[in-house]
């Protein structure tokens, strides 16, 4: 007899409010080995539209309930072979819908180490613990009771009934309605308090508004649980949760009663009372603790992936050539010139800040580049020395009498990290380590996306206490963001590094490799067909890859464009009925295919072509600007050629700047002097989104000179 297959689907449409056979199709698709981007994209009239997110939120959803079920039956098998599993408990796990309470069922029964509890019962004193439970008003004392329970191994009624306590104490403890409403007063009304440790070094006291610390577990805020618990860590702090005596003390004494007029009430009494203290807070704590750091790391996740997302998807900053500048002091400041296609022209290192000072020779030569290799744009690093830099690029800049030159900061993250890896070695072997770095400088203002997925996503540095979160999740949170961003962009199959394609659908790492030395040994493709050639790439490689890579100038126009092979004689099909040939430049499709639909709608098309609207959609979207980049939509960097100082800013000024980095309290955003400026949430509109890269209207609220702070306001043009 085949075991019954769970339906998924009713309970994960039900939590996120979606139709069951969306949720089905989803996970049918999943099942059948297909990727996120691929479903979002070219199955949208199985799935009824579902997004990335929604997908993701899905495939979430059905990993825990999976996860859920393994854990379930291994419960189940387990109580079943203690001989155990009655028909009720075996419902009551069944019908558990999480994990916590699925563990509180189980807790009696969990194989443990030997305990006071244990040993208690191995003596025999299981019916003495029976008599305390049920607290007799008539009979023996406790003390003669007990005399009936002595032996070698229990020498005295002292010893049995301390005994007898130990086993009602565990069998208290492991009550699941007792843990779960413990549990509930906990996050209500327990607190969450911190002291620092004696004689702890915390030099910088970073940890200071901790030293002496506690609130309400619901009031908590995420940033605050990383914080303490990285302090525990480091052996700064001490961290505990209050649970009042009040409240547990209600919640033992509703299910386990104590009878005032038994002579065995003191007994019950003091059983509450270890119970509580040596088992059961222990316990509630350690649930407590672990639920607020994993929503915090949730949350600290779902902000570096956003972060990411927006870092990711800003504009490229394409055919021009761009001088990318890694600033220092020491050592000077590393200048690589690139042209439009990324390779490198020129590289030079100048000496403008202390202790050489040879401001003269550097703008010398940094304008000799720029005339040189017809530079329009200086990109310069945000680390050590940035600002100076800036302040000597904006000064050159005057001097140049260049009305289009200009300059911008891009985030350096990780740059270090990849100057230093096999794979920039392999792409740049005869330049030095801070020479690689400079060339990525340029190119993350050329093609963002193309030069970040080189690093790994954790050092690119937009994070929120990144290191302290399971790195797995981050880890697979990430990669998300980078596969989803890099699948809408879509990538160039001729010119795209291996790890930009192994991000690309169906891919991977070694698919990846395997592609570059394919076009390495018979050069460039020339159709999307030709991929089925590259050893190791299927059938199945093909279908979820193909349309996200793109072919200039190949045999077929359609592989420049999103449109799926699969649907090639759809396109195909669309244009003949138009009239228009294949090789028509799509400014012209335009006006053809608006003429042409005003006649034939989109649903005649579905109908005609067995697909369905979403698709011809999509099809059609794509006959009028093939491969349109999605960054090219969005508002470009913020370009500078001057910059201001702190004395530049008063209160009401007006200023576009760029978000370098969002987190629980605000936003930092660049607005051209020194530091960045703090827009506080408390100034943010209430649907207010905001996402690294985004170029926003700002109004200046307070300059504090001294303290080195702006405070910003939502500006106007940003409503």
């Amino acid at each position: 007899m085949s075991a019954i297959v769970p339906d998924y689907s009713k309970p994960i449409a039900k939590h996120l409010q979606l139709k069951p056979t969306q949720v089905a199709a989803a996970i049918l698709l999943f099942d059948d080995g297909n990727t996120i981007p691929f479903i979002a994209r070219y199955r949208k009239e199985k799935t009824g539209g579902l997004d990335e997110e929604k997908l993701r939120q899905i495939e979430l959803e059905l990993a825990h309930l999976r996860s859920l079920d393994e854990r379930r039956e291994t419960v189940l098998n387990s109580i079943r072979e203690q001989g155990k599993l009655t028909t009720e408990l075996e419902q009551q796990i069944l019908a558990v819908q999480n994990k916590t309470d699925l563990e509180d069922l189980y807790a009696p029964y969990k194989p443990r180490r030997q305990t006071r509890a244990s040993i208690a019962r191995e003596r025999g004193l299981l019916p003495l613990a029976e008599l305390i439970l049920k607290q007799p008003g008539t009979g023996a004392s406790p003390e003669e009771a007990a005399r009936a329970f002595i032996s070698e191994q229990v020498p005295d009624t002292a010893s049995a009934l301390a005994g007898a306590c130990d086993i009602l104490a565990e069998q208290i403890a492991d009550t699941p309605q007792v843990r779960r409403a413990v549990r509930e007063k906990a996050f209500k009304w327990g607190l969450l308090c911190t002291a620092i440790v004696k004689d702890a070094k915390d030099e910088k006291r970073v940890y200071e508004q901790y030293y002496h610390w506690e609130m309400l577990i619901e009031r908590v805020q995420n940033h605050m649980v990383l914080a303490v618990n990285r302090a525990e860590k480091e052996k700064v702090l001490r961290v505990w949760v209050d649970i009042s005596e009040r409240d547990w003390r209600q919640v033992l004494e509703r299910d386990y009663r104590i009878n005032p007029k038994s002579a065995w009430a003191e007994y019950m009494r003091q059983t509450h009372t270890d119970s509580a203290q040596r088992l059961l807070l222990p316990a509630i704590e350690r649930d407590v603790r672990r639920e607020l750091t994993e929503k915090a790391e949730a949350h600290a996740i779902q902000v570096f992936a956003e972060n990411l997302r927006g870092l990711l998807t800003q504009p490229p900053l394409a055919d021009r050539a761009i001088l990318g500048i890694d600033p220092g002091f020491r050592t000077g400041c590393k200048v690589a010139v690139i042209n439009a296609h990324g390779k490198l022209l020129a590289k030079a290192t100048i000496y403008p800040h202390a202790p050489q000072n040879d401001v003269e020779t550097a703008t010398r030569m940094l304008l000799t580049l720029v005339e040189k290799c017809h530079v329009s744009l200086i990109s310069i690093g945000n680390g050590t020395a940035c600002r100076e830099t800036e302040q000597f690029v904006a000064q050159a800049i005057r001097q140049s009498n260049q009305p289009d030159l200009h300059y911008l900061i891009v985030n350096e993250a990780g740059a270090s990290v990849y100057s230093a890896s096999p794979l920039a070695r392999a792409e740049m072997p005869d330049l030095d380590v801070s020479m690689r770095g400079a060339v990525s400088i340029a190119r993350r203002a050329q093609d963002p996306l193309a030069e970040l997925v080189k690093i790994d996503p954790k050092s690119i540095g937009v994070g929120l206490y990144q290191h302290d979160v399971d790195e797995k999740e981050l880890n697979t949170a990430l990669t998300n963001v980078v596969e989803s961003v890099v699948n809408r962009v879509g990538v160039d199959l001729n010119t795209a590094s291996p790890k930009l394609l192994q991000y690309v659908s169906g891919i991977g790492a070694k698919l990846a490799e395997n592609i570059v030395a394919y076009r390495d040994e018979q050069g460039p493709f020339i159709s999307r067909q030709a991929l089925l050639d590259v050893n190791g790439l299927g059938a199945k490689s093909f279908q979820q890859s193909a349309g996200f890579m793109r072919i200039r100038n190949g045999s077929n126009p359609l592989d420049a464009s999103a449109i799926h092979p699969e649907s090639y004689r759809i396109a195909e099909g669309i244009l003949q009925k138009a009239n228009i040939p294949a090789e028509t430049p799509s400014s012209e499709r335009e006006p053809v295919l608006k003429e042409f639909l005003r006649l034939h709608s989109k649903e005649w098309l579905a109908t005609l072509y067995g697909t369905g609207v979403p698709t011809i959609t999509d099809i059609l979207e794509q006959l009028v600007r093939p491969g349109r980049d999605p960054r090219a939509d969005l508002p470009q960097p913020v370009l500078r050629s001057d910059v201001l100082s702190m004395e530049d800013l008063h209160p009401g000024l007006h200023l576009n700047g760029t978000v370098r980095n969002v987190v629980d309290f605000g936003a930092f955003v660049d607005i051209g002097v020194k530091r960045d400026g703090l827009l506080h949430r408390r100034e943010l509109p209430r649907n207010a989104h905001l996402e690294v890269g985004q170029v926003i209207d700002v109004v200046i609220l307070q300059v504090d000179i001294e303290r080195d702070r702006i405070a910003l306001g939502w500006g106007q043009a940003s409503r």
